[in-house]
């Protein structure tokens, strides 16, 4: 039975590790972790926020996903969203889900993220 998920894999280009460290710790404000040996010769990086795991992985023909994307649960969404544009990054704001404040934003290589809080006093559980 499934119980949880255990991270998201994003893909990025080659030799954009540095990049990405700028901005999933800086900007995003996780922490890298390191992978394991065998894993971090292919390069790439992961990251964690509590539970939240990231692993941005290599991909030789990198396109960026302009559909696909993570929603990352967030507190303090006006502050996250401010966060996100003094980092540089372009926060745009959707009030198409019922029950929640979200926006939507792209890492550094192009890959969508979504950003969303619910709404006090609306239940989201099943």
């Amino acid at each position: 039975m499934l119980a949880a998920v255990d991270h998201v894999q994003l893909a990025a280009p080659a030799g954009c590790e540095d990049l990405l460290r700028a901005y999933y710790v800086d900007v995003l404000g996780m922490a890298e972790i390191p992978k394991p040996p065998v894993l971090a010769a292919r390069g790439g990086c992961w990251f964690r926020a509590g539970a939240v795991q990231l692993h941005l992985g290599i991909e030789a023909d990198f396109r960026p996903a302009k559909k696909a994307h993570p929603g990352l649960r967030v507190t303090d969404i006006e502050a996250y969203a401010a966060r996100l544009e003094a980092g540089g990054a372009r926060v745009v704001w959707d009030g198409e889900l019922p029950g929640h404040r979200r926006f939507y934003s792209e890492d550094p290589v192009g890959n969508r993220l979504e950003f969303l809080q619910p709404l006090e006093g609306v239940c989201t559980a099943p």
